[in-house]
């Protein structure tokens, strides 16, 4: 498509197709009622019997299904023009838009949409001094639409060309054809359920046109911001929406609470001591926890407010704790994709702006392995807390129901990367944080993840014995734990296995007890306690017994500590990201 093409498109030209085509839509169909009247129903009321009867009825009845199924395919084509129409006119006022701005910012276009103007200050004609950023812009918006009407032909095209086709061979005169061929038709205009396969999800979105894509984005925004399979841009122009409608919906419930109770009962209230009053306790629990929402909220502003390197709203709700999953870079076209999973306390709170920032820093750490490396490819991490996370080590942590329960979601967001993903992700990694790490490893037992790697930070365990049961080349999986992280405390079967624990930490830093020493990944010594530790949630996963490489640590490094400027860990996940051999 070019910019002569779209500006001289004719919408009026297609708008009369369309409605011929509805012409014959309804003069087909009346025929149809008239051959049902004057033939079909007088011949079954005639007396004619026989074979030679029964053949013509039976040829009768079926030439009545071979109209009915080719009025359903002209009223297709009615439909298809239509849309054509809406989506091309839709690009060709993008397009004069842009064209329009280039003209009064003093700006010719080419013919090939490139942009010249005059650069001198002394002239009448001088485009300003910030005349190669607003050409910049305009460039851009000239190339989507010019892409948009490009989509919407190739779009009507095929919906076209398939419907002559039908009509060409005779296949469009089959009932089950046109059934088939309007339940296509029909579901362009509804979104697809929730945990539908990413792939037909993004075959659905395809079939649509720009138009009817923005139409869905501003009408089905819940929707389509929580459906994997659909692009990172469309999915974060919908959860904009979302995240506008939670934040005035948390509003109206703190506006709702009413004042402040009094905080305590006196003597005289209660018979006894002054105690809080649980009308207080009540009102102060509710709005702690939409306080807590809206500082999420204010992370995730705060973050997609910086532009260098963008981020990208993949996913919203306020529903329980609730939801969000934030990408750094756009992971439909980073050559490197990663997706962080953090663990207990991970919810839409305060605890979101640091979850984000570590998504930062990954990206920085792998363009860094690049850079390095002479590698210019790109990265995106994606911070996803798109599932209910425990809230409390004692007793939440413990329990791998929330484990269990993110499954399905993990799961099919992590296909839908793939499905939106142009062309082939070079390098693909989930990586885990605490409970996160049981999240992302009973996944991968059950549902198994389309990754290349997978990084477990601090796991009270993955749900398997051995890193080959994740369902990748064990040679790909990297776990770290830090001496000093009271992850490492944590036993699964009872206190005399904490106790032990406890004891192995504290032998391996005075150097006594039953000691070992070994060799990482990259043949650098390392020693700890040996023992075949089992966390709450199954093996420890940097005991040797466990088969993963083991990432670079802080000794005296705490539970949180692994994305601190001065941790070893932070490089090393870096270059994982980035796919290059850890240094």
């Amino acid at each position: 498509m070019d910019i002569k093409t779209l500006y001289d498109a004719n919408i009026n030209n297609i708008t009369i197709a369309k409605n011929a085509y509805d012409a014959l839509y309804s003069a087909f169909g009346q025929h149809i009622e008239s051959w049902q009247h004057d033939v079909v129903d007088r011949l079954g009321h005639s007396e004619w019997t026989g074979t030679a009867a029964g053949h013509a009825n039976t040829r009768i009845q079926f030439l009545s299904t071979e109209l009915q199924a080719a009025k359903q395919e002209l009223g297709l084509i009615s439909k298809a023009l239509a849309d054509a129409a809406e989506g091309i006119a839709a690009a060709q006022s993008h397009l004069i838009s842009a064209l329009d701005d280039a003209k009064n910012n003093k700006m010719t276009v080419s013919p090939d949409g490139g942009l010249t103007w005059d650069k001198d200050p002394n002239s009448p004609n001088y485009a300003g001094d910030k005349a190669e950023a607003t050409a910049k812009e305009i460039s851009k918006r000239i190339t989507a639409a010019l892409n948009e009407a490009d989509h919407t032909d190739q779009t009507i095209n095929a919906r076209l060309g398939h419907l002559a086709t039908n009509a060409t061979n005779g296949t469009g005169l089959d009932a089950a054809t046109a059934k088939a061929d309007q339940t296509a038709a029909d579901a362009l205009s509804q979104v697809p359920a929730a945990g539908t396969d990413p792939n037909s999800v993004k075959a659905w979105w395809n079939g649509l046109t720009d138009a009817q894509q923005q139409h869905m984005i501003q009408t089905e925004h819940d929707k389509v911001g929580a459906l994997d399979g659909i692009p990172a841009t469309a999915r974060h122009q919908a959860n904009l929406i979302n995240l506008q409608q939670g934040k005035a919906d948390l509003q109206r419930q703190l506006d709702g609470l009413g004042p402040e109770p009094k905080k305590m009962l006196s003597v005289a209230e209660t018979n006894g001591g002054p105690v809080e009053n649980p009308d207080y306790t009540a009102w102060k629990k509710k709005r702690d926890e939409l306080e807590d929402k809206k500082h999420g909220i204010e992370s995730i502003e705060s973050r997609l407010q910086k532009k260098d390197p963008p981020a990208f709203l993949l996913g919203f709700d306020t529903n329980g704790h609730g939801h969000a999953i934030i990408a750094v870079n756009n992971p439909d076209t980073a050559n490197n994709v990663s997706t962080y999973v953090p663990g207990t306390g991970a919810r839409l709170g305060d605890s979101l702006r640091s979850d984000i920032e570590r998504s930062d820093l990954m990206v920085a750490s792998a363009d860094k392995a690049n850079q390095k490396a002479g590698d210019p490819s790109t990265t995106s991490s994606i911070t996803w807390v798109g599932y209910d996370a425990p809230q409390s080590i004692i007793p939440e942590a413990a329990d791998d129901t929330y484990a269990k329960n993110a499954e399905d979601k993990l799961h099919s967001f992590e296909l839908g990367l793939h499905a939106t993903h142009e062309g082939k992700i070079d390098n693909n990694t989930v990586l885990a944080h605490s409970y996160g790490t049981t999240t992302v490893g009973y996944t991968m037992r059950d549902k198994g993840l389309p990754v290349d790697n997978v990084v477990l930070i601090a796991s009270p365990g993955a749900g398997v014995e051995h890193a080959r049961d994740l369902g990748i080349d064990p040679s790909h999986v990297y776990a770290a734990q830090s001496d000093g992280d009271s992850i490492g405390w944590a036993d699964a079967a009872d206190p005399k296995g904490m106790a032990k624990n406890i004891r192995d930490y504290y032998a391996e830093i005075w150097g006594v007890g039953n000691y070992y020493t070994g060799v990482d990944a990259n043949g650098v010594h390392v020693g700890g306690v040996d023992t075949d530790n089992h966390m709450i949630h199954g093996r420890q996963t940097t005991v040797p017994e466990f088969g993963a490489h083991i990432l670079p640590t802080n000794p005296k490094g705490d539970h949180s500590d692994y994305w601190n400027d001065n941790s070893p860990t932070l490089p090393a996940m870096g270059e994982v990201i980035a796919g290059k051999p850890i240094s």
